[in-house]
């Protein structure tokens, strides 16, 4: 008889495996109020593809569908209704009983509700609590975490930088519509570095190239200019023209030297070929120098 309690572990160690909580799988709300006023718009709990939407109100507990005021709209999407008055605990869970994290709504008849997030807070963000009239309006109210009033009596209250040390039981009270229902905020931990890495690495899988800007300083020196290639061909023109000019004028001069010659034919001249080579050489000067600066001329423009 004493080795029964051994012989009940293997069996206490299956049921807790089966009905383990798994943190992975999160329950959506929206809007993520865990406090809300009966009579306001319905709200929406999704879970993952496989899992179920669930809930314990009172001590009853049911999947989304069967009741009339926690109906399903899809596989994954449920309704609750707000007509009545209660406070309910929702979850996800799958058929072999695996469960997520819980989450509790309270709908409230009293004038007053406290904002506070029905989901986890993740630690290091921000969270403001506002006091809201069931008007809709927000107004100045006192708030409170476990049994002590933070600050004086303000619209909303910020908790920056949220930490573990910041989880407990919040509420607001004003001095006409008395004070809230309690609310037990929760905090967990950001992501895994794992869960950002393969994140940041399905971002950062197909990068866009980035062309680099261009050069705003104007006083960098520029690149000299790539030679043209049509200046060998304005050079071989302009040698043709200097050609062309040198060749008409000594057409030019030989035919005024033999005009000269046929005139003094009938008085006593030197020989033709003697006054042909002075005529030439007279105006030979002339020529070259022309025809000189001329070629002078294109080849420094050409060599600028």
């Amino acid at each position: 008889m004493k080795t029964a309690p051994v012989a009940l572990l293997p069996g206490v160690c299956v049921l807790l495996l089966s009905a383990s909580t798994v943190s992975a799988v999160s329950l959506s709300v929206s809007p993520n109020l865990q406090q809300v006023f009966s009579g306001s718009s319905p709200v929406s709990l999704s879970c993952d593809d496989g899992w179920t939407v669930r809930r314990t109100r009172g001590n009853q507990t049911d999947e989304c569908g069967p009741a009339a005021d926690f109906r399903r709209l899809n596989e994954s999407l449920c309704v609750q209704d707000l007509q009545t008055t209660f406070t309910a605990i929702y979850w996800c869970e799958t058929s072999s009983g695996q469960k997520s994290d819980e989450v509790t709504i309270s709908v409230s008849e009293k004038g007053v509700i406290l904002e506070i997030p029905a989901l986890p807070v993740i630690k290091g963000r921000n969270l403001t609590l506002r006091c809201r009239l069931n008007s809709g309006d927000t107004m100045a109210a006192y708030f409170f975490y476990s049994g002590r009033r933070l600050g004086p009596r303000n619209k909303e209250h910020t908790i920056s930088n949220v930490q573990q040390s910041n989880e407990g039981f919040y509420w607001c009270a004003t001095d006409l519509s008395g004070s809230s229902a309690h609310s037990y905020l929760r905090v967990r931990d950001p992501p895994t570095t794992s869960v950002r890495s393969s994140v940041h690495s399905r971002e950062t899988m197909s990068p866009i190239p980035s062309l680099p800007p261009p050069p705003t300083n104007c006083s960098s020196p520029r690149p000299p200019p790539a030679p043209s290639s049509c200046a060998p061909v304005l050079r071989l023109l302009s040698h043709l023209l200097a050609f062309c000019i040198y060749s008409i004028t000594t057409g030019l001069l030989l035919s005024i030297c033999l005009d000269r010659l046929a005139a003094r034919r009938s008085g006593n001249r030197l020989p033709v070929s003697v006054e042909m080579t002075q005529c030439i050489e007279q105006n030979y000067e002339a020529v070259v120098d022309i025809t000189g600066e001329r070629a002078l001329y294109e080849d420094s423009e050409y060599s600028e």
